[in-house]
């Protein structure tokens, strides 16, 4: 069976629909705070995907709000977010709402060491490298 994706119950198509008062009523209140206290870039990047969907460009927004809480009306909708050193593509879903957009796009890569150092001790030279 699919794995059905979906906001508080509501299928993406239903989430789409949600007015932005009722929304704030509907995700929890760290976020919810943060969209009351919109800030001036905030709004500008809410004023680009707007003048995104009204004209119709399906190239990815570019970025560095990482603190934005994902919106309704942004399913479907592509997001080039910074994480610090380049910019990784998001593609918004339902179940990513009530989320930031920086929690997507992660400033760290997972380490991987190789062979021991040149000052290594002779024990950890024959551990298996892997």
């Amino acid at each position: 069976m699919a794995e059905r994706i979906a906001f508080r119950g509501k299928t993406a198509q239903e989430a789409q629909e949600i007015k932005p008062e009722e929304y704030i009523g509907l995700v929890k209140s760290r976020q919810r705070r943060a969209m009351k206290r919109q800030g001036l870039v905030y709004k500008r990047l809410i004023q680009k995907v707007e003048m995104h969907k009204k004209k119709g460009i399906t190239k990815p927004i570019r970025t560095h709000v990482r603190e934005a809480v994902i919106l309704p009306s942004w399913i479907g909708m592509r997001f080039d977010v910074h994480n610090g050193k380049e910019f990784q593509i998001l593609e918004i879903n339902a179940g990513m709402l009530g989320h930031r957009l920086g929690e997507f796009a992660f400033t760290t890569k997972r380490v991987q060491h190789s062979a021991p150092g040149i000052r290594a001790t002779k024990g950890s030279k024959f551990l298996a490298v892997k």
